[in-house]
């Protein structure tokens, strides 16, 4: 539960945001959460999602923070609002507005209004704060090369997590043979900057009890729109009315099914870093299928 000196803080921190004092009635503890804590705050007529951590995890809050604001100042899709971050005794807080999520909504608003979201470019490639996939931490460097931001500040990223993570010769000798060849996947099609969730999985979207779609947990950064397809793929399938409504708004260019696999190839081996267990041989699995075919 949350101790006495946080929940003033939190109290604090809405009463700032809303301009008028606020009283914590009840707290329920949510599920689902694999980094943080998560709860609901009951506050009279109004409830607010909060999660929690230690104290030298603001930083990753803030990062949160900075993608929800991103996305919702494109007024394409729905995030949850921010209503503040900050430091209350020992623990880091971030609190948002909650939003009763479910997954019966329909698939084809879902895609226009991400493609919508994937329409918002930049020059370069990045974001304008480095920010975490999980709870490693993700570099978002500006480049004007799609090729070198993936060979440096993805794959090679992850790959020298692993080599310190102990990661047999074998995959990291694949993973620097990858990098190596990272253009022969990218044959005949332009990467263009969009703005992207970063990583949307199943677990990360869905919709309101009004039907609109929303989106959150973001570690965001401009880079191609086929990453987050590829995401909403790895663990799940959205289903093919999605892609069908989605290719409408932004077409999906022939060559997706191959670097489909390249960009989960990332997820996989972020995994590998944070969990261990099989998730090296799943890598090492991919990377031999990508360079083998």
């Amino acid at each position: 539960m949350i101790e006495k000196k946080v929940k003033i803080a939190i109290e604090a921190c809405l009463t700032t945001a809303l301009g008028e004092a606020l009283n914590i009635e009840r707290i329920t503890p949510l599920s689902g959460g694999d980094i943080h804590q998560a709860f609901q705050l009951h506050c009279g007529q109004f409830n607010f999602f909060v999660k929690l951590n230690r104290a030298d995890k603001l930083e990753m809050f803030e990062a949160e923070v900075l993608g929800l604001n991103a996305i919702a100042k494109t007024q394409t899709i729905r995030v949850p609002e921010v209503m503040g971050c900050g430091q209350g005794s020992d623990k880091a807080f971030l609190i948002l507005e909650f939003i009763n999520i479910n997954h019966a909504g329909e698939m084809k608003v879902f895609a226009n209004a991400l493609a919508n979201l994937h329409r918002q470019s930049s020059a370069s490639f990045g974001f304008n704060q480095d920010n975490y996939i999980g709870a490693t931490p993700q570099l978002n460097q500006w480049t004007d090369n799609w090729l070198e931001f993936l060979a440096e500040q993805r794959f090679g990223f992850q790959l020298k997590r692993l080599a310190r993570n102990g990661a047999g010769r074998d995959l990291l000798k694949l993973g620097e043979r990858l990098i190596n060849n990272l253009d022969t996947f990218f044959h005949g099609y332009c990467v263009t900057p969009a703005l992207l969730h970063g990583d949307l999985w199943q677990g990360n979207y869905g919709f309101n009890d009004e039907g609109e779609p929303v989106i959150y947990d973001p570690a965001c950064y401009f880079g191609d729109h086929e990453a987050d397809l590829a995401m909403m793929e790895l663990f799940g399938h959205p289903g093919e009315a999605f892609f069908t409504a989605y290719h409408q708004h932004f077409p999906i260019h022939s060559g997706y099914p191959i670097r489909k696999r390249l960009y989960n190839l990332y997820h996989i081996m972020n995994h590998a870093n944070l969990f261990g267990g099989g998730y090296a041989s799943q890598a090492h699995a991919m990377m031999v299928s990508l360079l083998d075919g």
